[in-house]
Parts: structure tokens; C-alpha cells; sequence
């Protein structure tokens, strides 16, 4: 059995710093909806399960960011920063008057923070599904991360095919157990393009595999997360495998230390993905935590 949508999407496409940016629009339109931010190789399309675990018919709209889902790709490698430029763009064109809402997962949840800190006077409140920053970095490890940038930039990167997006679907849920049989059909759909004969590879940009040549740099996002003065929410999976890997910088008291206006929550039965594996807790938080903030 295929997931059936509770809420059905709305589709669109604008023009952000001239590429074409694909929308997902979910609920009645409004003059400050959620904006809704995926992570790495995801797309706005599996905000879906979250979105029908809602009680409320929420103003939504999700991005898919470029050289993801059905966004533009872009001529080159990406560069972090052209992310918050984008999210600036867009939130100009849905929000120009009013601070605005951010939900973001993995990478969107570490982009809507930067961006709370960059422009605290644009953004009323977020929600951060694990999206914690990376390991800290040595400048030691400089010289080889350079080189090893050039040489992959030698051999154009490619993704996987699969025989079929069923066959996908069941790589996806093997990989992850938490995933409903439906849930993981329903990612394979959205996260695949086709392919000739019926098969499918990711649908993303290849160029995002490119490894940054620049380190990333925890102290810099650290003084940018502490100018944030919106209410934050931090949505942590009780079983994740990312956050086990900061160490330190992974624990309740590092994040109540650095971000001001935090509240944390934990999903117990969640990974990293918790949208997708428990999105009906995800949803009751996200919904508790907007009708307590101001």
C-alpha cells in the first residue's frame, strides 16, 4: 500500500538570484506561513508526513533548494553561503513585512539558525530538527582537504541507479528500519528521477558530493547562533546517529549554552531523519512550541 496524503501539495516555481527554485504549498495561503527547510539530498516533498500529523491546517511553504529535488541545478560546485542568500530572497518574497517562521531539518535546520543570527530581525521563531552544526575542525587538516578537493574535481561525481524506485524504496527502508514500508516508497518517489528502461538515480545535482575545500569552522557558526534572538525549538532523535558524533558539542548543555532562547526536545523512538520516522510527535512539538512562543 502507497502513502496516501492527508493535505494535499501545491506545487510552484520562483526565481530566486536567477534560478528557479521549485515550491511545495500546503494549507490556505497567508502573509507568514511556515517555511519549511530539507536537508542534504532531501526535497520539500517529504515535509508530507509531518504535514498531515498536523492538527491545524498551517499556512506552509517549503524550498527546494538548489541542485535538489525539483529545483535548478547550478553550472559548478556550491557554496554554503549562497543558501542563506537564497533563503533571504525567498522570505523577501513571502514574508517582506513580517518576521517569518523557520522549520528546518539537517542542513535547513543549520541554515535557518545562521540565517536567526545573521538577520535576527527577520525571523519570529525556529524550529531546528538536528540540525547542530559539524565536527570541529583543525587548521592542520587544511593542506589535505585541498588536495583532495582538486582531485575529485578531476572526476565528475555521479550517484547510484536502481533497478526500479521500488528497489530504491527498499534499499531506503533496510538502511533505516524506522521507516515504514509506505513512508520509505513514498521517499523513493520523490527523492528518484528516471531513468531510460525504468530506473531511477537521485534526483540532486551530483556536485553536491564535492567535498568543501574550506574547513568547516564550528566557532564562526557558534558566534553567529548566539545573535539569534527568535524563540528556538531543538528537535533531537533519541537514536541518532549524527549528534552521537559531536561528542560534547552534541549535549543539552552545549546547545542551552550557545543558542539564547532555547527550549530542547527529544523524539525517543527517532534517528536523525525524525520527520520521517516519528512525524506525529514531531508535529505535536512543533504545534506546542507555536502556541506557547509570543
Amino acid at each position: 500500500m502507497s502513502y496516501q496524503p492527508r493535505r494535499a501539495p501545491r506545487h510552484a516555481t520562483i526565481l530566486l538570484r536567477g534560478l528557479p527554485h521549485r515550491l511545495t504549498r500546503w494549507g490556505p495561503d497567508a502573509a507568514a506561513p511556515l517555511v519549511c527547510l530539507h536537508g542534504w539530498l532531501d526535497c520539500s516533498d517529504t515535509f508530507q508526513f509531518v504535514v498531515d500529523a498536523f492538527e491545524r491546517d498551517h499556512p506552509i511553504v517549503a524550498l527546494d533548494w538548489r541542485g535538489f529535488g525539483h529545483s535548478a541545478w547550478q553550472n559548478g560546485p556550491y557554496w554554503f553561503p549562497d543558501y542563506l542568500a537564497d533563503l533571504d530572497a525567498l522570505l523577501e518574497e513571502l514574508s517582506p513585512e513580517r518576521p517569518a517562521t523557520l522549520v528546518g531539518h539537517s542542513m535547513g535546520g543549520n541554515i535557518a539558525c545562521l540565517y536567526a543570527g545573521v538577520r535576527p530581525e527577520r525571523v519570529a521563531r525556529v524550529v531546528n530538527l538536528e540540525g547542530f552544526g559539524l565536527a570541529r575542525t583543525r587548521a592542520e587538516q587544511a593542506p589535505q582537504r585541498y588536495r583532495r578537493w582538486l582531485e575529485e574535481l578531476r572526476v565528475p561525481p555521479a550517484f547510484a541507479s536502481y533497478e526500479s524506485p521500488e528497489r530504491f524504496a527498499a534499499l531506503l527502508a533496510r538502511r533505516n528500519p524506522r521507516l515504514t514500508p509506505e513512508r520509505a516508497g513514498f521517499i523513493a518517489a520523490r527523492w528518484s528521477r528516471p531513468l531510460p528502461g525504468g530506473a531511477c538515480t537521485v534526483n540532486a545535482d551530483p556536485a553536491h558530493k564535492l567535498v568543501n575545500p574550506v574547513l568547516y569552522r564550528r566557532e564562526e557558526a557558534e558566534a553567529v547562533w548566539r545573535c539569534a534572538v527568535a524563540p528556538t525549538l531543538l528537535l533531537l532523535g533519541g537514536q541518532s546517529e549524527f549528534r552521537a558524533r559531536l561528542g560534547a558539542d552534541g549535549s543539552d548543555e552545549y546547545f542551552a549554552a550557545i543558542f539564547p532562547n532555547l527550549s530542547i526536545a527529544t523524539v525517543p523512538g527517532a534517528g536523525h531523519m525524525l520527520h520521517h520516522e516519528e512525524p506525529e510527535t514531531v508535529a505535536r512539538l512543533i504545534e506546542a512550541f507555536l502556541a506557547g512562543s509570543p
